[in-house]
């Protein structure tokens, strides 16, 4: 039905409402909005009913660990939760995307990577059909690419981490960056390891044109950390400095001058630095940045919960600032296309007739008589009428092929490429302006979803902020109450 998700949309975010309503209520009046912007997108053409805008986000914050081999990802991973879950090593010692939950159970499961395609609480959620678009069969073979490991660390509860393989390899690497995409725009942290023993640009070759380069246009560029891991190495020639320059140099290369850098080392298996100046001078560094980075992790709650709100604002903006114009652009091309071609038609039609109107009368089918003979002359009109439907709907396929030839249809809002398909539909009228779908009622569905999550924003915003000082006027009376009761008690 136009306008309705199917049963199975439907049962999905049921599902995750009863989730949140547990876990973060106010992200529940987040899935009302994203229904009221389904409608729309539902009206033109934008989503399959069998889609949800919501079902495009992770509702879970999500921590993704990238990098080279040997970077030092996965010791990172063990290190901060407490146990060693992930295998460490040189070489390639896991070449899956690694999907990290909370368990409670003391000892950790390793599940096949359906797990995680078939769960749609997962944000790899059915990612064995985006597997096939890259190439037919890797579909089936979502085991290759996944797989998911439980863990019993409380520093887990409330968040998900992704261990990604490293980006040397050259197996699967189409399949792997497609992956990697995904997961960078669902994520709301993104900690980017490079080696401090191999930091020049040949060595990061795959991570700089992938993880670096993308970040210089993305509007969330603020959740990429770049990670100089094994900076002990450095500590013999106490050449700090120089590492770094040369790291950043790198990545200036790409056109990457800004963003959020750090340095650590693991200690536990660190080279020995004999200089007790050098070796307090490298801890010092090394615990500043790392006590950083996990204040980064912890926040990631906090930056979900803003993250759905944006997301909610950009699908809207998309819509009315990219699909609109992207659609009456195409509309009025595809309009002109049909008046020219129609144009052609006719005109070469008549100049025909006129041509060849001294030997043979190709008047006579216009000679309508319905007083004379009402027979003949309706077979004329019926041949007349579906002469001229024939080329005018010729005219409306070819068009609509060029337009679609020539065009460029991607982007956030949806599948505009339909959308536009849409508005060529037989029942439709060339010169309607709007596009299909996109009426008063449209428009004021998508303010009322940018007015609610606004609203959930400066709801949002009262949990840790009070420019008033009202709190703390409050809690100041309370501790003065508090202190004058226990004055009084001393006495006694």
């Amino acid at each position: 039905m136009l306008g309705r998700p199917d049963k199975s949309i439907r049962e999905r975010l049921s599902k995750l409402e009863v989730h949140l309503k547990n876990e973060n209520p106010l992200l529940v009046d987040a899935i009302k909005l994203f229904k009221k912007l389904d409608g729309v997108a539902y009206k033109m053409g934008l989503l399959d009913d069998t889609e949800s805008y919501a079902a495009r986000i992770s509702w879970w914050p999500l921590v993704t660990v990238l990098g080279t081999f040997s970077a030092g990802k996965s010791s990172f991973i063990n290190r901060f939760l407490g146990c060693h879950l992930q295998p460490t090593g040189n070489q390639a010692v896991d070449d899956k995307f690694t999907v990290i939950p909370y368990s409670a159970s003391d000892s950790g499961r390793v599940l096949p990577g359906l797990a995680v395609d078939a769960d749609p609480r997962f944000p790899f959620y059915q990612m064995s059909r985006e597997l096939e678009n890259v190439a037919a069969g890797e579909g089936q073979r979502i085991d290759a690419y996944l797989q998911m490991k439980t863990a019993n660390s409380e520093k887990l509860s409330g968040k998900i981490f992704i261990d990604s393989p490293g980006f040397d390899a050259d197996d699967q690497r189409n399949s792997i960056l497609r992956l990697t995409d995904h997961i960078t725009d669902l994520s709301d942290l993104v900690l980017v390891f490079f080696d401090a023993r191999h930091p020049e640009p040949g060595a990061m070759q795959d991570t700089l044109e992938h993880l670096v380069a993308k970040t210089i246009q993305r509007s969330d560029s603020e959740k990429f950390l770049f990670i100089l891991n094994q900076i002990d190495t450095a500590a013999r020639e106490d050449n700090l400095e120089d590492v770094v320059a040369s790291w950043q140099r790198a990545l200036a290369y790409k056109g990457l001058t800004s963003g959020r850098f750090y340095t650590i080392y693991n200690k536990d298996v660190a080279v020995p630095i004999e200089d007790e100046a050098v070796r307090k001078r490298f801890e010092a560094k090394c615990d500043r940045d790392m006590a950083a980075i996990y204040e980064r992790i912890h926040q990631v709650e906090t930056a979900r919960s803003y993250r759905i709100m944006g997301a909610l604002k950009n699908i809207v903006g998309s819509i009315e600032n990219e699909a609109i114009p992207l659609l009456v652009t195409a509309k009025n091309k595809w309009m002109r296309y049909v008046l020219a071609m129609d144009g052609i038609a006719f005109g070469s039609i008549l100049l025909m007739m006129v041509l060849v109107s001294g030997w043979l009368n190709a008047w006579e089918i216009f000679n309508i008589d319905f007083e004379n003979d009402a027979v003949l002359s309706g077979v004329k009109l019926l041949f007349v009428v579906a002469a001229v439907l024939a080329i005018h709907f010729t005219s409306r396929r070819v068009a609509c092929r060029l337009v679609l030839r020539k065009m460029e249809f991607s982007g956030l809002a949806g599948d505009c490429r339909k959308a536009f398909l849409r508005n060529t539909k037989a029942f439709r009228s060339i010169f309607q302006i709007a596009p299909a779908g996109w009426t008063s009622r449209s428009r004021r569905a998508l303010a009322g979803v940018v007015a609610g999550s606004a609203e959930l924003i400066q709801t949002m915003n009262d949990r840790y902020a009070d420019p008033s000082g009202r709190d703390r006027s409050k809690k100041s009376s309370r501790a003065e109450v508090f202190s004058v009761v226990g004055t009084g008690s001393n006495k006694f």
